[in-house]
């Protein structure tokens, strides 16, 4: 924690929540360094409000169809978070892409998970294409946000295998066990102030290392 204070983070949805129930649990821990201080919703109805309000954590719906263009529904993203003291937004299946003015207003304050080990398979349909490539491994990435889409510096990487008898479901839900997994990870890293951003890269101090390489399939 930064001087006792807890990082106060917004986070937005428009699905089933299931990583905003990784942060909701892992920010239920006093020692946390975090803390959510609002969950909003695009989506009317999202089950993943009925998670955060179950947490005890405020919530908005701000309905993208109700605006006329994305600035003005971005600006009501932005006020709505700013009002509730977030200083870091963190998506979470957010299915909307946000435009350069939002995220230059964000500029490394906004952070993404995506479910492959970017700059590898961006977009959707990933475990699709994974499967399609052959690719023996794939995983997932906390990132922080840039214009384009799925890019930005890579705070967390995690590494799953891929198996011969794999299909998507099956890939995706290995994929989505480490997402859980990580994305609490990265809050954490930021909220420590272990995270510095240099250019493209983002830069954890301190952590282990292990220079063990990972072969698939194994020997």
């Amino acid at each position: 924690m930064r001087d006792g204070k807890r990082l106060r983070i917004g986070v937005l949805i428009s699905g089933r929540g299931s990583n905003l129930q990784a942060l909701l649990d892992a920010t239920a821990t006093p020692t946390f360094p975090a803390e959510i201080g609002l969950v909003v919703s695009n989506v009317p109805g999202a089950y993943g409000l009925e998670r955060a309000a179950a947490a005890g954590v405020s919530t908005a719906v701000i309905d993208h169809t109700a605006y006329a263009s994305r600035g003005s529904f971005e600006t009501a993203l932005s006020e709505a978070l700013r009002g509730a003291g977030c200083e870091l937004v963190c998506l979470a299946g957010f299915m909307r892409l946000l435009t350069g003015p939002f995220v230059e207003s964000w500029w490394d304050r906004l952070i993404n998970i995506h479910p492959s080990l970017l700059p590898a398979f961006r977009g959707l349909h990933v475990h699709e294409k994974v499967l399609a490539y052959g690719a023996r491994f794939t995983g997932c990435t906390v990132h922080f946000v840039r214009p384009a889409m799925d890019d930005g510096p890579i705070i967390v990487q995690a590494v799953v295998p891929v198996f011969d008898d794999d299909d998507p479901d099956r890939l995706a839900a290995r994929v989505l066990a480490e997402e859980h997994r990580i994305y609490p990870l990265a809050v954490r890293l930021i909220a420590e102030g272990r995270v510095r951003v240099e250019d493209i890269r983002a830069h954890v101090d301190g952590g282990p290392r292990d220079s063990r390489a990972l072969i698939n399939p194994p020997a």
